[in-house]
């Protein structure tokens, strides 16, 4: 019996330890992807500032720039692009963006045209009623981000020209210093009058006057379409750098589990063990006493 019970503890330790490598080799994944998305965030920071210097130049004393500043009609729908994860054991990743935008967009004046970007969260939102009118994969690095966004902006661009849409937020989660995460929104489009005040209150950085060289529609366009890509790139690897932080955050409460588990089976393995150990050492004794009392019998006997 006791060796079946060994055994069997045995079996739960053995399997106990292989979960434990596995969880181990995915908290390093994810601290390391970790990261890599958080690098690319900073990366594109310095960018993003000289884009945005870029058009505040561009933008003085300049006309609206077209299509992004046309005055859409009132039944122009509403393009909302959430981010979230294609894989699980993320905590409430998805469940808190998902969460967020449903009740942001509640309190727009039309129902959204939404874009999901993770099976998760597609799910999250149809259960909430809000069912994605298209789904994109998660990219798996920071390479496989460019594609992923070229391929939102254009759709965007597109139903922004014909005026099938009046604007587009974007809603994912962001790493903060209180907590791993926090869902937020930005408003990608239109680039509106309060755009362009807010571009307005950016301070230049030197004490030298900024002049644009050559086309300055030409160039107020290709500053107005990497203002776009960045932030949809950035939106995009935040989501993925809070993603991997929550991934890595249940590896670790996981990892603590299985060592909690695996020291309790330890003891009970240990203590089982020296239970059988004493119950063979006592049945020793009790045979040995047995056998010197009938030893003594028989040399007492006539």
């Amino acid at each position: 019996m006791m060796s079946v019970s060994t055994s069997r503890l045995r079996r739960k330790i053995g399997n106990a330890a292989e979960l434990h490598s596995v969880v181990r080799s995915m908290k390093v994944l994810a601290a390391s992807s970790v990261g890599q998305y958080e690098q690319s965030v900073r990366a594109l920071a310095s960018y993003y500032r000289a884009v945005e210097l870029g058009l505040r130049v561009c933008l003085r004393g300049a006309a609206a720039p077209e299509p992004h500043e046309r005055i859409r009609t009132v039944e122009a729908p509403i393009d909302a692009v959430v981010f979230g994860s294609d894989q699980g054991m993320v905590g409430q990743f998805n469940d808190e963006v998902a969460e967020f935008a449903v009740d942001s967009l509640a309190a727009l004046p039309r129902r959204p045209r939404i874009c999901a970007v993770g099976e998760r969260v597609y799910t999250r939102l149809s259960d909430a009623g809000l069912r994605p009118a298209s789904l994109y994969a998660v990219p798996n690095s920071v390479k496989t981000i460019t594609p992923l966004v070229g391929q939102i902006l254009l759709e965007c661009e597109k139903r922004y020209s014909r005026g099938n849409t009046s604007a587009v937020h974007l809603y994912y989660n962001r790493r903060n210093t209180e907590s791993i995460h926090g869902p937020v929104r930005q408003r990608l489009l239109p680039l509106d009058r309060t755009w362009r005040r807010n571009l307005a209150t950016l301070r230049w950085p030197t004490g030298n006057l900024p002049e644009v060289m050559g086309s300055g529609i030409q160039t107020l366009r290709s500053l107005i379409h990497e203002y776009l890509f960045v932030s949809l790139f950035r939106a995009c690897a935040e989501s993925l750098a809070s993603e991997n932080a929550s991934r890595l955050a249940s590896m670790q409460r996981a990892e603590k589990n299985i060592d909690e588990l695996l020291q309790e089976l330890n003891v009970r393995f240990h203590r089982l063990r020296q239970s059988g150990i004493d119950e063979e050492l006592f049945d020793i004794i009790a045979g040995f006493e047995t056998l010197s009392k009938e030893k003594r019998v028989a040399a007492h006997s006539p």
